[in-house]
């Protein structure tokens, strides 16, 4: 039986023999020199796009004063994931993923630049946001199969658990720490600076990559698969053929679609009625513990190593984060809402860290990046339907109702999700 996934077509493991290489050890990845300067430099490139999201979004607002353009925005940072997330795994599988990944960090820079030039010449004008905001999300989509690619290339199998957790974690922490060192730059030294200044920070991601010899593709022997509309579509047979790969893209999508990036642009809305105010540290506890939650959850997975990379852990690390939404959304205490967003941060860092290890163990390596790039379009692109499952029902019942009604929904798919793996792993011959 295979010790990731739980299914029974695989032979059962035998008992290691006298001698043999020990588990791997807590935070393994970090102590892997190849893997552990990707893990910082993943780091401060995601800090740097979301540095990117604080100025832009503040500027935008105050020169265009536009709801539209707030909604856009968001729509143009996952809707890439979600069209094109099969094409650049494709790409991933075909060519160098250093090299893939490189082009995505040009491209935000690039970004970055343009935003920079626009804001000091003082000519921005809409339909060049729009063009910019969707350029960004292009290179968050492309980056994403690769990376995956790159992970399981410097560590292998063994150890690819811990690098999936870790690049989560320190993801986490880019997220967590971005909005803080935008709004430092912005405040301190104003958007154009700050937007120039936040090109340095994709740069030492950039550079390493031209110093590793891993290329994503090292520890694979098969030859590279076409790229094509073809290709894509006998993955998307094949993926749909087994269950347990079905059920762990289902679980990903699941709280991408019902909870995703909608939690976070409604904390205003919960914060003051939670008695916090819209503004200031009350607001600003609420939104860190949305963050500090998947930072928490990473370190706890590493220390413990208690929770295997199993579909049943999946199943109930999405459930967990299925139930603390409803409760946030239905509490009226703010130390309890507090308490429900940590453990759900830490909850849903663990379901997405299972879910795209056991994809990644279970995925051939000739259509591993295709198959990484059908996570990306369930786990990144759903998130562009939160904002119609909370946002858009949240303006005709209310932010709380539609919440509630969204992490119920969850609960429910979460549970169907796991009936279909289980009834794969009975059906699956022995």
């Amino acid at each position: 039986m295979c010790a990731a996934c739980g299914v029974p077509t695989h032979l059962p493991e035998p008992a290691p023999p006298v001698g043999s290489p020990s588990p791997p050890r807590r935070f393994a990845a970090l102590r892997n020199r190849d893997c552990r300067p990707y893990l910082f430099g993943a780091g401060l490139a995601m800090m740097a796009d979301n540095i990117e999201h604080v100025i832009t979004y503040w500027v935008l607002w105050e020169k265009f004063h536009s709801e539209a353009l707030a909604g856009f925005a968001v729509i143009s940072h996952w809707a890439p994931f979600l069209l094109l997330s099969m094409w650049f795994g494709s790409l991933a599988d075909r060519y160098d993923c250093r090299r893939v990944i490189q082009a995505a960090q040009v491209l935000f820079m690039a970004v970055s630049v343009a935003w920079g030039i626009l804001f000091l010449t003082d000519s921005l004008q809409m339909w060049q946001a729009c063009v910019l905001l969707v350029l960004h999300g292009i290179a968050g989509a492309l980056w994403g199969p690769g990376e995956q690619l790159m992970l399981h290339d410097f560590v292998g199998q063994d150890e690819l658990p811990s690098a999936v957790r870790l690049n989560a974690t320190f993801r986490s922490l880019g997220i967590l720490f971005g909005p803080v060192v935008g709004s430092a730059l912005l405040l301190g030294l104003g958007p154009t600076a700050g937007i120039f200044i936040n090109v340095a920070f994709y740069l030492p991601l950039t550079i390493f990559l031209f110093r590793t010899k891993f290329t994503g593709h090292t520890r694979d022997h098969h030859v590279r698969p076409r790229v094509g509309a073809l290709e894509s579509l006998r993955v998307l047979r094949e993926v749909g053929t087994n269950r347990t790969l079905v059920s762990m893209i289902v679980l990903a999508g699941l709280g991408s679609f019902f909870v995703g990036a909608s939690l976070q642009t409604s904390m205003p809305i919960f914060a003051n009625d939670l008695g916090a105010g819209s503004a200031g540290a009350a607001y600003g506890v609420l939104l860190f513990a949305n963050g500090a939650g998947g930072v928490v959850g990473g370190i706890l997975l590493e220390l413990t190593r208690r929770i295997p990379s199993t579909v049943t852990a999946a199943v109930i690390a999405t459930g967990i984060y299925g139930i603390t939404s409803l409760g946030f959304a239905v509490t009226g205490s703010y130390v309890l809402a507090v308490v429900l967003l940590l453990v759900g941060g830490i909850a849903h860092l663990a379901s997405m860290s299972i879910t795209q290890t056991v994809v990644q163990l279970l995925s051939p390596p000739a259509d591993r990046g295709r198959v990484l790039g059908v996570y990306g379009m369930s786990s990144g692109g759903l998130r562009t339907g939160s904002g119609f499952t909370v946002g858009l029902l949240g303006a005709a019942v209310g932010v709380h109702l539609s919440l509630a009604l969204s992490a119920v929904a969850l609960c429910l798919g979460t549970v169907a999700a796991g009936i279909h793996a289980a009834r794969g792993r009975r059906d699956a011959p022995a």
